[in-house]
């Protein structure tokens, strides 16, 4: 199993290589030059499968056996989840009219995250020791992605992360599970802007080659393949969870719905319905709509502005792994990737939107999709798992709904706990339940650099990078 830049611009690496390379030196993304196609007789032993047996099994099919030997590997993402709080690692709630809400947020921060980075920092780990080598972690977050990241690494000596956040744009709560972590190989800074302008002194410092090739420079946002690769286990795990019967020829369609910021999960969901799971996705967004605007009408243009929503890690308007969908739904067609425009060609658009629905949800929509949930099921969602919820409770009187769904079950996937989001659980009128390792976090140290407007965030992190290596 090779990897190729979504751009065409390198040669194929192994996972090793797209593991520690983030973004492809080509600007692209690295995705399999071969996507593994499941027969029905694969897909009815994984059926009963635990999450991280499929996992295991996903991962043996992207990682050959010469670079990670499969014992190896399967203790590796056996101590990647001994973290986690339910035995199942993750979680099905069958809640009223049809909800099944598939909770990832198990993990020590409480968010879907967790999962693929808790096994990626298991990987960096395997790779990292058997080459005496030093990398320079550099994460952008909107809300949950720094968090996970740094507990991905924490206290490892031959990693340093360094983390930026969107000043007041995260929840206290995340905000607290990144700048309370103080390890000496932890360094967080929080940058007067949004997650969209925090992406860019990032890519400058990608983009300098000499200097991203002297302190070995890596990223663990979902532009990292090993990210993708574990969440396409999402919804495996979730077609099992609803599939009425794997008795039927041809096997039966599950609905799927992904809140969507960055594009991560939803790009996992098509490489799952490319290998051949019989799955429906629908791609959910708040106020910051291009990833609806795109699959609806091609409009792939830039907002004027991000929008701050009550689903926080949801407001991006430059979700990079689109280009990973389009480059599957073309064929591979880097050229297309390469010069990605504001209107999508007509037959890329079709392709598109025979894969994927969308839907789009306000903060009204959002409120009133967590209170109705609270009603009918005493059950707390996320503001961001309340997109998802938006979407099921819009059905059957929305433009989606069609007479060929009345009888396919659906799964929302839910990528964070309520108790991360306090201020919009109270704008819903609801009260928040909060674990005691998060109620801890308000009367711990705090620790974090400011990036002020105006101030050269790509020099102060170029020059912070420079004294951490001499250090």
């Amino acid at each position: 199993m090779e990897y190729v830049s979504t751009r065409g611009g390198v040669g194929p690496v192994d996972f090793e290589g797209a593991l520690f390379s983030g973004y492809a030196p080509d600007g692209g993304l690295f995705m399999p030059q071969h996507i593994p196609s499941l027969d029905g007789d694969t897909l009815r032993r994984w059926s009963r499968l635990s999450y991280p047996e499929l996992v295991k099994e996903l991962c043996s099919l992207f990682i050959t056996a010469e670079l990670v030997p499969r014992s190896t590997l399967s203790d590796l993402i056996d101590k990647a989840f001994r973290r986690f709080r339910h035995k199942d690692v993750v979680h099905l709630s069958r809640l009223k009219d049809g909800l099944n809400v598939l909770e990832l947020w198990h993990g020590v921060t409480h968010a879907f995250k967790d999962l693929s980075l808790s096994c990626t920092g298991q990987f960096l780990q395997y790779f990292l020791e058997r080459r005496q080598k030093h990398v320079t972690i550099l994460v952008g977050t909107s809300g949950d992605t720094g968090s996970s990241a740094i507990e991905s690494v924490r206290g490892q000596k031959n990693m340093d992360i360094f983390v930026l956040l969107p000043k007041g744009l995260c929840t206290q709560i995340q905000e607290l599970q990144m700048t309370t972590v103080i390890e000496d190989n932890v360094h967080v800074f929080a940058a007067h802007g949004n997650s969209d302008e925090i992406d860019e002194p990032i890519k400058e410092l990608f983009a300098d080659v000499d200097f991203a090739r002297k302190h070995n420079l890596m990223s663990l946002n979902s532009v990292n393949w090993s990210r993708i690769m574990v969440q396409i286990a999402h919804h495996f795990y979730a077609y099992f969870q609803c599939a009425p019967s794997l008795d039927t020829t041809p096997l039966p369609v599950v609905e799927i719905v992904v809140p969507t910021g960055g594009g991560g999960n939803i790009t996992a969901g098509c490489i799952a319905w490319k290998m051949g799971l019989p799955i429906r996705l629908v791609a959910v967004v708040n106020s910051n709509d291009i990833i609806h605007r795109t699959v609806q009408h091609g409009d792939f243009s830039l907002a004027e502005s991000v929008k701050a929503t009550l689903a926080s890690a949801m407001d991006i308007q430059e979700p990079y792994n689109v280009e990973r969908i389009l480059w599957l739904l073309s064929g591979s067609d880097s050229r297309l990737t390469k010069t990605l425009i504001l209107k999508l060609p007509g037959d890329v658009h079709r392709k598109l939107s025979d894969t994927l629905r969308s839907c789009s949800a306000s903060d009204e929509d959002i409120v009133r999709a967590m209170r109705r949930c609270w009603e009918e099921n005493r059950y707390l969602l996320c503001p961001h798992s309340a997109v998802a919820a938006h979407y099921h409770y819009l059905w059957p009187d929305s433009f989606l709904c069609f007479s060929l769904l009345f009888s396919t079950p659906r799964c929302c996937l839910a990528p964070a706990s309520a108790a991360k989001f306090q201020e919009a659980l109270i704008q819903a009128g609801l009260v928040p339940q909060l674990p005691p390792e998060i109620t801890a976090l308000t009367a711990m140290e705090t620790r974090s650099t400011p990036l002020e407007q105006g101030q050269d965030w790509t020099q102060a992190l170029r020059e912070r990078i420079e004294a951490t290596a001499q250090r």
